[in-house]
């Protein structure tokens, strides 16, 4: 029993422990999140982060937050997206179906950029930072996400804030999703403070400059 102790209590600390940076992130950045467009602040950025494809396809959680891009580009809250996901496999291309969407949807090539290893939220922060210079963005993703993606944002110098890109009727595996947003917090925290890179990094293409839409 001795020798179970000590552990036991490590792990009971380490719970609590973990548990309350969770809360102390989410504290601090949920008030920079919005789902109501009129209340959200202009920024000349928005940040999408691509959330797969099938058949060609966004899924439901893509096409939503494609959606909700293309409504803060129309409405005037932002003059550019920057369309960020996996394109790590020639047979798996979810960078051109979104920015496809994009401007099937009537925004303009020149105003859409495209990052094609943004292979997860904390390399899609970095990446918009170290490559395409924004310091300050509206990150669109589901509102399970959004603390992560702001508190990234924020710590890698980017003015960040979120709109939830969340429709009527839910999405399949959200509950799992949200289990597991509690330790992908957990391991931004880790990863912002140990610097960690990203595979792909540096470069320079500016926001503010030609678009690279038509670039691969």
């Amino acid at each position: 029993m001795k020798k179970l102790k000590i552990p036991l209590i490590a792990a009971g600390a380490l719970s609590i422990f973990a548990a309350g940076l969770v809360y102390g992130i989410k504290k601090k950045v949920n008030p920079l999140c919005y789902s109501n467009i009129e209340k959200l602040p202009q920024t000349y950025t928005a940040i999408i982060f691509g959330a797969g494809i099938r058949n060609n396809k966004p899924s439901a959680y893509l096409q939503d937050r494609l959606d909700a891009g293309i409504e803060l580009y129309k409405s005037g809250k932002v003059k550019r997206l920057l369309l960020s996901g996996d394109n790590g496999q020639d047979e798996y291309d979810e960078l051109t179906v979104m920015k496809e969407y994009c401007t099937a949807h009537g925004i303009p090539a020149e105003d859409i950029f495209v990052d094609y290893a943004g292979f997860d939220t904390y390399s899609t922060v970095y990446r918009a930072k170290d490559l395409f210079k924004v310091d300050e963005a509206i990150m669109i993703s589901q509102n399970y996400h959004l603390d992560r993606a702001v508190y990234l944002g924020e710590a890698m110098g980017i003015k960040s804030y979120g709109y939830a890109a969340d429709r009527e009727g839910g999405y399949a595996l959200m509950q799992k999703n949200k289990m597991r947003e509690y330790l992908a917090l957990l391991k931004s925290f880790a990863d912002v403070h140990i610097g960690r890179k990203p595979r792909f990094h540096g470069g320079d293409i500016n926001i503010h400059g030609p678009s690279n839409y038509y670039k691969k």
